[in-house]
């Protein structure tokens, strides 16, 4: 089975379960947003130890805990799941994500730079159609996948590309992917 040395920081009970069906791993459990104590010293501990991975629902929920534990927890590593890709019933969460889905994200972990790279503008986004054309945000879902820093808005996207370390080599082959697939 495919192990993870990291902890994996998950919103729920049933996300960790969803993690552990994927993979053989230690998961801490943030119970949402409010981020008690003692779960905020538990992801200090795991980050000092091993490491820590974030690996929330990819919705604005997920994303707010992501940043508020980042804030809390500087260097932590980051995965994401594509929306559609943990969907079921209406309802969306890494728990509804397959175990094939888990082991690809967090196969492309990245880990915010201390100083965000300056590599990418909005020029580049224009210039791919990620950003100004009605396919755009569908673009830049695809892009994120490929790239491993996951769906968002025009803004916050050059925002990951800069902050998560992607080098042009990494963008021209997700830019290539993209137009054998549209």
């Amino acid at each position: 089975m495919y192990l993870i040395n990291e902890f994996i920081v998950v919103e729920g009970k049933r996300d960790a379960e969803a993690v552990l069906r994927a993979l053989e791993a230690n998961c801490i459990i943030t119970f949402g947003y409010t981020l008690p104590p003692p779960v905020v010293e538990r992801i200090r501990r795991g980050q000092k130890q091993r490491g820590v991975i974030i690996l929330t629902d990819p919705d604005h929920a997920g994303e707010r805990i992501r940043r508020r534990i980042n804030k809390l927890v500087p260097g932590c590593k980051h995965a994401f799941i594509a929306r559609e890709e943990a969907m079921a019933d209406n309802d969306i969460g890494v728990e509804r994500a397959s175990p094939e889905v888990i082991r690809h994200a967090l196969s492309k972990v990245r880990t915010e730079q201390a100083t965000p790279y300056t590599e990418f503008c909005l020029q580049d986004l224009l210039a791919s159609g990620l950003a100004g054309q009605a396919s755009a945000a569908e673009k830049r879902n695809f892009v994120g996948k490929v790239l491993g820093i996951g769906y968002a808005n025009a803004k916050q996207f050059l925002q990951r590309l800069n902050v998560y370390g992607v080098t042009r080599e990494e963008f021209v082959r997700a830019l290539t992917e993209l137009e054998s697939n549209f």
